[in-house]
C-alpha cells in the first residue's frame, strides 16, 4: 500500500489529474484512488516537479521517461487486478508504476536494467510507504524466475515480440501487457494465457523506449 498524504500544494493538481483520467475513460475506481493517493511529484526530477501532475511523459534520466499518466492508467487497468495477485513489472523506471501496482496487487516484483534508476526509485518507494514491492537489477526480458508464475506481467518498454521467458513465467489465465512493434512505434497489447498459449488483443498505438536485453532488442 502507499501513503495517502500529499503536500497541500499538489492536492488540487492531483485531483485534476484524476478527473482528466476519468474524462479519458479510466473507470477502475481502485486505480483512480491510487492515482489520487500516490505523490507522483516524488517520482520525477526536481527540474520538472511543477509538471508532475500533467498528463504527459517526462524525462527521468538515462534516456528514460516516466510515462504519461493516462498510459500508466490504461496499462494497469488492463490487468484487471483485484488485490490478490502477484505481478511482475519489467522496467522499474521512476518507480511510479510500481507504486500504482503495489496499491492494486498483493505483491509486486520489479526488474530494472539501469542501476542509477533503481537506486533512485528505491528510497522514493520507501518514502511513499510502499511495502509490498521487491526490486531487482537485471535483464527484464528474462523475467524473475524465482517468484514465478505471475498473475500479471506489465512491460514498460517496446519489444519486437513477447520475450519467451515472460510467456513462460505467466500463470495460466494470467495477463501480460506489452508494447510490441518497432523501436519507433508499438501497439500496446494485452495477452491472456489460455491452454499454455498466449491470446492477444490490441489496445492502442504507443511509443515506448526500446526493451533492451536477451529477449528484446540488442543493447
Amino acid at each position: 500500500m502507499v501513503a495517502g498524504a500529499v503536500e497541500p500544494e499538489f492536492r488540487g493538481a492531483r485531483r485534476r489529474l484524476v478527473e482528466a483520467l476519468q474524462d479519458k475513460g479510466i473507470k477502475d475506481l481502485a486505480l483512480l484512488r491510487a492515482v489520487d493517493a500516490i505523490p507522483r511529484h516524488l517520482f520525477v526530477p526536481p527540474t520538472v516537479r511543477h509538471r508532475a501532475y500533467e498528463d504527459s511523459a517526462l524525462p527521468i534520466g538515462n534516456g528514460q521517461t516516466i510515462s504519461q499518466p493516462y498510459v500508466h492508467a490504461r496499462s494497469v487497468e488492463q490487468l484487471l487486478l483485484t488485490g490478490t495477485e502477484r505481478v511482475l513489472e519489467i522496467g522499474t523506471g521512476s518507480g511510479y508504476q510500481t507504486a500504482l501496482l503495489s496499491h492494486l496487487a498483493a505483491q509486486v516484483f520489479s526488474v530494472e536494467r539501469y542501476r542509477e534508476l533503481l537506486d533512485r526509485a528505491r528510497p522514493i518507494l520507501q518514502q511513499a510507504n510502499v511495502r509490498n514491492a521487491s526490486l531487482s537489477l537485471g535483464d527484464g526480458t528474462l523475467g524473475w524466475r524465482e517468484y514465478a508464475p505471475y498473475d500479471g506481467i506489465v512491460v514498460s518498454a517496446g519489444a519486437p515480440h513477447v520475450p519467451p521467458a515472460l510467456e513462460e513465467q505467466l500463470a495460466e489465465g494470467g495477463r501480460l501487457l506489452i508494447p510490441v512493434g518497432s523501436k519507433e512505434e508499438q501497439m500496446l497489447t494485452v495477452f491472456i494465457k489460455r491452454g499454455g498459449r498466449l491470446e492477444g488483443r490490441d489496445i492502442t498505438p504507443v511509443r515506448f523506449v526500446p526493451l533492451i536485453g536477451a529477449g528484446g532488442w540488442p543493447g
